[in-house]
């Protein structure tokens, strides 16, 4: 089971990471909405979301992801006890909500109560133009030619797909596929960046893929010659 978990104290993410690590969970960890978005997909099962981030806080992502039609189950954290702060939690699309400090074991109990509760069947597909990404297998075809990518190069493509029609930044990429600084894999980014063009731009084909100067790629919704 894969949880997203959404927390700006990064020492008290960390430790959360690793108590839900040691119960056999895959944790990926994010500190803002921003960081958050570009990691939510079908590997999600769960998210839990802290009330109080910079910027965009948790509530309002919690709505924004309800809009978007995103039903991942969400257990909201927050140090607001009052009763109109968890029925504003609530309100939110949040499907539970714990308030600090709690005990770690209630924390857990609540994570598989949510993941026991049925959902609808993700998407196994995403079609865009003419790109199809089987999400089980990872096979990707532009048309009816299959197109063989690394694992990198396929994490980097679904993160743009994802938002397809929106940029999504260099800093977000570096976090997201390899989980590190910008800074540390600038260079070895824009390699990956030009081969997976180099793959999906086939002869004849239009380009997917564009480069947003000053702030980093973009997927083509609708490729045009």
């Amino acid at each position: 089971m894969h949880i997203l978990l959404l927390e700006d104290d990064k020492k008290a993410a960390r430790l959360l990471a690793q108590g839900l690590q040691e119960e056999g969970f895959a944790v990926d960890v994010a500190h803002t909405a921003e960081e958050a978005a570009a990691r939510i997909g079908p590997e999600c099962d769960l998210a839990i979301f802290d009330w109080m981030l910079p910027g965009m806080d948790g509530t309002e992502f919690c709505r924004q992801l309800r809009r978007e039609g995103v039903d991942l189950p969400i257990l909201m954290l927050t140090a607001r006890d009052a009763v109109s702060d968890r029925v504003e939690g609530l309100n939110t699309g949040a499907d539970d909500y714990l308030t600090k400090p709690f005990a770690f074991e209630e924390l857990l109990a609540r994570v598989h109560a949510l993941l026991r509760r049925p959902r609808r069947m993700p998407a196994t597909r995403m079609q865009i133009a003419d790109l199809d990404i089987d999400l089980v297998t990872h096979q990707v075809k532009r048309g009816e030619i299959r197109l063989d990518l690394t694992q990198k190069e396929y994490a980097v493509l679904l993160l743009l797909a994802r938002h397809a029609g929106q940029v999504v930044s260099r800093q977000q990429l570096a976090q997201h596929v390899w989980h590190a600084d910008l800074i540390a894999i600038d260079n070895l980014m824009d390699v990956h960046i030009k081969n997976l063009r180099r793959k999906i731009n086939l002869d004849g084909q239009p380009p997917l893929i564009e480069t947003v100067r000053g702030q980093g790629f973009r997927f083509i919704r609708e490729a045009s010659d």
